[in-house]
């Protein structure tokens, strides 16, 4: 998991020096020896000075409430979390009514349109840590406004990023090299969508703002809402009134619109239940565009894994590629589930540190990545158990079903890793560790080149000489297992950091 960073903090509280877990009536220690950082005043600037907190080795024991804390938030988080994917496959079910071209240029428009939406998820992670830490120093005004900052910067990008891919569709669909009739439904859908653009990037930053102040559920009926807007909208355009792919587009967008501002509407009542602008201050607004470049970074590090994976993919041929493709759908819907606790990672950890409270921090921090990894055995068996039942819904073609079945064979074998890469990300981005998380991603980048070029240059030996059943299989299962080992160096870096101490920085700002 992107940011708003506030320029003010209205109020200086200082906290007790927190006592030693295991000793209730010892002296108070000095804050750089504590097991939690007393925030420290700095004269009359009005500021909390962050402090990097000594790890403590003792266990600390998860309250009950604790569990239920995180369950709260990550539940409806995980519904949340499948909106933008839902609004993209009730267009598909829709236009495929149409014919192929349509569905075609759709599948191209939605290449561009989901690109955009990962690119600018920081606009959601770094507002929620933002949020968070100032939420748990208990300045209801900073958080609000640091927020509405947020808000602000999705607004500045959405604007130019809308009227880029709206002058820019043709160029933009033509580098997928669609067939004519494709190209021009994808221009129309493009050209229509990017107007939907602000409004989703601006969902992003309310999302981010809201899950700081610990409330998943409101971005879970916006969702629940905006998805059934969605629907209606889409039957009514395209099939009632005849508008075709012009009218599954503008379904979507005015469906978005709506679930920004009905997220909007909320935060709103949130800046002025605390008093808190909710006017530009050109300040905050720029230091969370400077904040957001490390998590920006570390996307785009991770959106060039990806792509030189499928670059790999491509390279073994249509029944390979498919199967991967297939796969990756299936890995992306598992992800949504291991995300959800990652959601929770963010605003928990985010509100522990800005409270200066070190030990829920660590604590909250184990007990989700029990359950990230348990989480993973579990989804990994389902897959295990269903890896010849699921290529069955996807396709006819046996070469591509054995390639599926072969992959997802390696999927299942990844998810308990999946489940603690996740959770760590989650914390990290909750603890403002961006820059960290940003060079590790480069170095992630780096150490994956050679596994993921050295299977490129071995497919064609791999697969010589095997027929086209068991050559889908074994390349699909290779690519996987390359992928595999980009998991377990991102957990081996994760794994690093999340022993050590310093990105335990606590105050309302880091």
């Amino acid at each position: 998991m992107e940011d708003a960073v506030e320029d003010e903090v209205a109020e200086v509280e200082v906290d007790d020096v927190a006592l030693d877990a295991d000793d209730p009536s010892p002296p108070p220690q000095p804050a750089n020896t504590s097991t939690q950082a007393a925030r420290t005043p700095t004269g009359n600037t009005g500021r909390n000075m962050p402090q990097i907190l000594p790890y403590y080795p003792a266990r600390v024991s998860q309250p009950p409430s604790q569990s239920r804390e995180i369950l709260a938030l990550a539940v409806p988080a995980f519904v949340a979390l499948i909106a933008e994917p839902l609004f993209l496959l009730v267009d598909s079910a829709v236009i495929g009514h149409l014919g192929t071209a349509p569905l075609a240029g759709l599948g191209v428009a939605s290449a561009v349109l989901l690109t955009a939406a990962n690119v600018f998820i920081f606009l959601a992670y770094g507002t929620t840590a933002i949020v968070a830490r100032r939420v748990g120093a208990g300045d209801e005004r900073a958080a609000a406004e640091g927020g509405m900052d947020g808000v602000w910067l999705a607004t500045l990008i959405g604007v130019p990023t809308a009227l880029l891919v709206g002058l820019g569709a043709e160029p933009l669909s033509r580098v997928f090299g669609a067939s004519p009739a494709a190209l021009d439904q994808a221009v129309i859908y493009l050209r229509i969508s990017a107007i939907g653009l602000p409004a989703m990037l601006i969902a992003l930053a309310a999302t981010g703002a809201l899950r700081g102040m610990q409330d998943t559920r409101t971005p879970l009926i916006a969702s629940t809402a905006g998805f059934s807007a969605n629907i209606a909208l889409n039957l009514w355009f395209v099939i009632g009134l005849d508008m075709g792919i012009a009218g599954a587009a503008w379904g979507t967008v005015l469906a978005q619109w709506g679930m920004a501002a009905g997220l909007l509407g909320v935060l709103l009542r949130h800046a002025r239940r605390a008093a808190a602008s909710w006017r530009v201050h050109l300040g905050g607004v720029l230091a969370a565009a400077v904040t957001g470049v490390p998590l920006l970074v570390r996307t785009l590090a991770l959106r060039a894994i990806l792509l030189v994976t499928v670059w790999a993919a491509a390279s073994m041929g249509d029944a390979p590629l498919a199967a991967y493709q297939v796969t990756a759908t299936i890995w992306t819907f598992l992800t949504f589930a291991l995300d959800a606790l990652a959601i929770a990672a963010q605003a928990l950890t985010g509100k522990a540190l800005g409270a200066g409270d070190a030990a829920a921090a660590r604590s909250a921090t184990d007990l989700m990545l029990r359950w990230g990894v348990w989480g993973g055995v579990t989804l990994g068996l389902g897959v295990l158990a269903l890896h010849r039942v699921l290529p069955m819904l996807f396709t006819t073609d046996p070469a591509v079903r054995a390639g599926i079945a072969a992959a997802l064979v390696v999927v299942a074998l990844i998810q308990p890793l999946s489940g603690y890469v996740f959770v760590v990300d989650g914390v990290l981005m909750g603890a403002g560790d961006g820059r960290w998380l940003a060079r590790s991603m480069v170095a992630i980048l780096v150490c994956y080149l050679p596994v993921i070029l050295g299977l490129y240059h071995a497919a064609p030996r791999l697969l010589a000489g095997r027929d086209p059943v068991s050559a889908a299989a074994v390349g699909a299962a290779a690519l996987w297992a390359a992928f595999g080992v980009f998991m377990l160096i991102r957990g081996g870096f994760f794994r690093q950091r999340i022993r050590g101490n310093a990105w335990m920085v606590t105050g309302a700002t880091r």
